[in-house]
């Protein structure tokens, strides 16, 4: 230290510097010394690596090398392989273009062979038919010499011969058409007869209704005679005030004991019948009164109508109709037809539809609901013009029942053609319904017009000697002339009778006709 002190500034200056750069160059020099090292052994690291790549390449390309050629020997194979197929297919084509190519030369061969067969049979048909024309007009020579040979022995004419002919020809086909008609009735007998007896007999005995007929009531009875005279009222007003108010006429006279109501609509008749009752009852007999009984009736009547309909209704188990529709139902209790309540009848048709349809094979428902409908239009007749089958089937139109219960309803007694198999069993089954016994009664004059009107029916034909309605207008005998009616004709004569009859008249159930041809053969021994 006291070296350096003693030192000048510049000396010191300059070595400080000289010992700078030497310790730099040094420092320089080192730093080569490790660059050298460094690089040899990058150098080497890079001759490491790309020896390791070169030798990865080789590598990869042998590798590569062996892919290509197993690839080229797999594509070899399958265009061998497809080589082959397209090879066999062609043969398989080439087998099957000759195998088509033989058909065709045999049925060319056959083409040819047939059209020298048909030329030969044109040829030999062309020689007939020759040969028929040369007949022809030897068969026509020798008629026209017959005809003339005839008309000579028989001194006719050929007017009179062909009048003859025809005449002949109507017999032969009357009995031709005779043994048609019996052969096929019988057919049709032996098929049907059978099984419409074993339907009807089963659907008659499930529903087994009673017998009795119901009658309207117009007629009521009064305690005395004291009571015919408070009816009337003062110069009548009590009964001109009850028969404003109910719609009917009340025939007070001098009929011990009773009053008679008369009038067309059964429900106004029924109201009427039912109010006299109560103001009997009530002893208090004016206008006033009267009137308040007839409101009260009415809406009790109206009140078991609904009532009688819903029941009907459930009885036979039809569902969803109108409380409109089951009104006018009710309301068909208080109708009769032929004594026949007409309310009960209709029950009775829609089970026996019913039993009939199941039968059959067909829906007992909806045989049943037209059944149940088949007469509403009873319940209107007496205020709308028209027969009830058409007033019944407009007003079922504005509830939208379907067609086929329409039809049933309006085409039930044959006003119009039947479109479905329900009609004809509403049909039979109102029948059943009407003609059985005990169902209907007719007053004495109409069931005499009846009678007569049948014996008149079958009196218009010709060869009719007599006839006879019998079991009370349910069979017709007729008699025939044996001379001018013989066994062929004696089935038509019968059918067209029976025709007729279903033409002409209206009658419940059928009408049996029997006709009668005798032949008595009277010799004298002497």
């Amino acid at each position: 230290m006291e070296l350096l002190a003693q030192l000048n500034p510049a000396s010191w200056m300059v070595g400080l510097f000289l010992g700078g750069a030497i310790g730099v160059l040094l420092a320089i020099v080192i730093g080569l010394l490790v660059a050298k090292s460094k690089l040899k052994e990058t150098e080497k690291d890079i001759q490491s690596r790309v020896e390791t790549a070169r030798r990865e390449a080789d590598t990869i390309l042998k590798e590569a090398r062996l892919d290509a050629a197993s690839e080229l020997i797999h594509k070899r194979e399958e265009f061998s392989n497809e080589v082959a197929t397209k090879e066999a297919q062609i043969q398989k084509q080439e087998l099957h273009l000759e195998k088509m190519k033989d058909n065709l030369e045999r049925q060319t061969e056959q083409v040819n062979q047939r059209e020298r067969q048909l030329k030969n049979l044109e040829k030999e048909l062309q020689r007939k038919v020759e040969n028929v024309d040369i007949k022809n007009r030897e068969l026509a020579t020798v008629t026209a010499q017959q005809k003339n040979q005839l008309l000579k022995i028989t001194g006719m004419n050929v007017e009179d011969a062909k009048e003859l002919l025809l005449q002949r020809l109507e017999e032969e086909c009357e009995k031709e058409m005779s043994d048609l008609i019996q052969r096929k009735v019988a057919q049709a007998e032996e098929q049907a007869e059978e099984k419409s007896k074993e339907i009807i007999n089963l659907a008659i005995q499930r529903y087994a209704a009673e017998q009795t007929c119901e009658v309207s009531v117009s007629m009521v009875d009064i305690p005395n005679d004291e009571m015919k005279g408070r009816i009337i009222g003062r110069e009548g007003r009590n009964i001109r005030a009850f028969e404003k108010s109910t719609g009917v006429d009340v025939i007070v006279d001098d009929t011990p004991g009773v009053i008679v109501v008369s009038g067309f609509n059964p429900i106004r008749r029924e109201v009427a019948r039912l109010s006299m009752e109560r103001l009997i009852q009530d002893g208090r007999i004016h206008p006033t009164r009267i009137e308040e009984i007839v409101i009260q009736t009415k809406k009790d009547v109206h009140q078991r109508v609904i009532q009688l309909g819903k029941e009907a209704a459930e009885e036979v188990d039809v569902r969803g109709l109108n409380n409109k529709i089951i009104g006018m139902l009710g309301a068909l209790h208080y109708r009769t037809s032929y004594g026949q309540n007409v309310l009960r009848h209709s029950v009775e048709v829609a089970f026996l539809a019913q039993v009939m349809a199941d039968e059959l094979g067909l829906d007992g428902s909806l045989a049943k609901r037209a059944g149940l409908l088949h007469d509403i239009g009873k319940a209107m007749d007496r205020e709308i013009e028209g027969g009830h089958p058409a007033i019944g089937a407009n007003y079922l139109k504005r509830f939208r029942e379907s067609p086929v219960i329409l039809n049933a309803v309006e085409a039930h007694h044959g006003d119009i053609p039947a479109d479905n198999p329900y009609t004809p069993l509403i049909a039979a089954s109102d029948a059943i319904s009407a003609s059985r016994p005990g169902a209907r009664r007719e007053t004495l004059e109409r069931y005499i017009k009846r009678l007569e009107k049948l014996e008149e029916i079958a009196k218009s034909f010709a060869g009719v000697e007599g006839c006879y309605a019998i079991q009370a207008g349910r069979e017709v005998r007729v008699i025939v002339d044996a001379e001018h009616v013989n066994d062929d004709a004696a089935m038509k004569t019968a059918r067209d009778i029976a025709k007729k009859i279903e033409d002409e008249m209206t009658y419940p159930g059928e009408i049996k006709v029997t006709l009668l041809r005798e032949v008595r053969c009277i010799e004298y021994a002497r």
